[in-house]
């Protein structure tokens, strides 16, 4: 057997148990156990991971450990810049694009608000979804930790709130979605880049206290869907203005 060194970064710790985080612990592999069976062992989703360093070397997830060896990992989608040192996968396309499990359909419509393309259906099978998002270079959205354990998987992201509201703060905060959203600029309901509609062209399939409160509109050419700057329009924009806001 061999025994190797583990020492986990940053919010890679809240995978561990609570007696393993924040320090560094000895533990038994298996004879060429490789670095991604061992940091998926210990519970972190090698998606989650951007940088190995073997007795303080850059090595890839393929890696066999050796006896002895101390084995540091960091996080993905920390403002740190690992460029020339990572043997990762290459980021994914900027901007940045998903794919939601089905669990997440609340943070779909949130990332569509923001104006990010996302993918979100309640039947995706976890192999279709991991097929889809490698195809198109999407980052996959799960709270799932053992589908982002399947080798397959390119681009994940584990998502640890629970409410949408906070999902969509945490990924403006990892992924520094800020500098890349465009608002408003995609139907929530099937994510179809919207367009600007002249009022007098819908105006029969308005509500009459909409004809009299409103005069700039959005339609979805997929779904027929109007949008105009209602009560839920203003709670959305002030959640996004929060999310930028430095105090």
């Amino acid at each position: 057997m061999t025994t190797a060194t583990f020492r986990f970064y940053s919010r890679l710790n809240a995978f561990l148990p609570r007696e393993r985080r924040g320090q560094a612990f000895s533990c038994t592999c298996a004879q060429r156990a490789t670095t991604k069976h061992m940091i998926e062992a210990l519970g972190v989703p090698h998606t989650e991971v951007a940088l190995v360093l073997a007795d303080g070397d850059p090595v890839g997830l393929d890696w066999l450990i050796r006896d002895g060896q101390r084995i540091a990992v960091y996080p993905r989608f920390e403002q740190i810049d690992i460029g020339s040192l990572s043997r990762m996968s290459s980021p994914p396309d900027q901007p940045l694009r998903f794919v939601a499990d089905a669990h997440l359909g609340g943070l779909a419509r949130l990332l569509r608000m923001a104006g990010f393309d996302t993918l979100f259906d309640n039947h995706y099978e976890d192999a279709a979804m991991v097929e889809l998002a490698n195809r198109e270079r999407r980052v996959l959205l799960t709270r799932d930790r053992a589908l982002l354990m399947h080798r397959a998987v390119l681009h994940g992201c584990y998502v640890w709130a629970l409410k949408p509201a906070e999902q969509l703060r945490e990924l403006y905060a990892r992924l520094d979605l800020a500098a890349q959203a465009q608002p408003f600029s995609l139907c929530l309901g099937c994510n179809t880049p919207l367009r600007v509609v002249h009022k007098q062209d819908v105006i029969d399939q308005l509500p009459e206290r909409v004809q009299q409160r409103h005069d700039r509109f959005l339609g979805c050419d997929s779904c027929n869907k109007l949008f105009w700057e209602g009560s839920h329009w203003q709670d959305m924009r002030a959640l996004l203005e929060s999310l930028t806001r430095v105090d």
